[in-house]
C-alpha cells in the first residue's frame, strides 16, 4: 500500500512539473513598446489624444509560429473587464507598427484581421477611462498560434479565446497604465 501511495504521489509530482514547465514556455515571448511594463502610456495612444495602436516590439517568436494574436483589455473598468483591441491571423513578425488601420482586413503595414472592440467600434480604442476613476491598467497581451485562425473579420474578444484554444504556443504581456483626471 504504501508502495502505491508514494508511486501516485511520485506521479502527480512529474505531471505538476511538466504543466509548470509548458506554462512558463508559453510566457517566454517578449513584448514590450514605446513604454516599459508598469509606466504611463502616452496620451497620443488614448482618447484624449489621436487614439492610434502603439507599436509593439515582439520578441523570441517560436519557429513553430504561423500567426499572432492581440487582446488589449482594462481589467480596472467599471463594468468589468473592457476590451480595448482584438486582432489575429497576424504573420510571425517582430514589429506591429503604430497607428494600425481600424478595418477589419488590413493588408498594410501588417496583414491581420481585427474585431469589435468593447466601444462596439472595429480596430484598437486606447485608454478611455472615466473622469476621476483612478489608475487603470491595460494589457497587451499577445499570442503566438501554431496555425491561421478560422475567424470571420469583425469577430469579438470571445470568438477569438475559443479559436485560439489549443493553439497558443507562446505569450507575452505588456501592461501600461492611465488615468484622467
Amino acid at each position: 500500500m504504501m508502495r502505491v501511495v508514494f508511486a501516485l504521489f511520485f506521479l502527480g509530482g512529474v505531471l505538476v512539473a511538466g504543466c509548470v514547465k509548458e506554462k512558463e514556455e508559453v510566457m517566454s515571448l517578449r513584448v514590450s513598446s514605446i513604454f516599459q511594463d508598469g509606466e504611463r502610456i502616452p496620451a497620443k495612444y488614448t482618447c484624449e489624444g489621436e487614439d492610434v495602436s502603439p507599436p509593439l516590439k515582439i520578441e523570441d517568436i517560436d519557429s513553430k509560429a504561423m500567426s499572432i494574436a492581440i487582446i488589449v483589455d482594462d481589467p480596472d473598468a467599471p463594468i468589468g473587464t473592457f476590451t480595448h483591441w482584438v486582432a489575429w491571423n497576424i504573420p510571425p513578425v517582430d514589429e506591429i507598427p503604430e497607428n494600425i488601420p481600424k478595418k477589419e482586413v488590413v493588408e498594410s503595414p501588417v496583414k491581420m484581421y481585427q474585431g469589435r472592440n468593447d466601444f462596439g467600434r472595429i480596430g484598437y480604442n486606447g485608454p478611455c477611462p472615466p473622469r476621476g476613476h483612478g489608475l487603470h491598467h491595460y494589457h497587451f497581451k499577445v499570442f503566438v498560434l501554431d496555425t491561421v485562425l478560422d475567424l470571420k473579420p469583425g469577430s469579438g474578444k470571445r470568438d477569438l479565446e475559443k479559436a485560439m484554444e489549443g493553439h497558443v504556443i507562446q505569450m507575452g504581456e505588456l501592461v501600461g497604465v492611465y488615468e484622467r483626471r
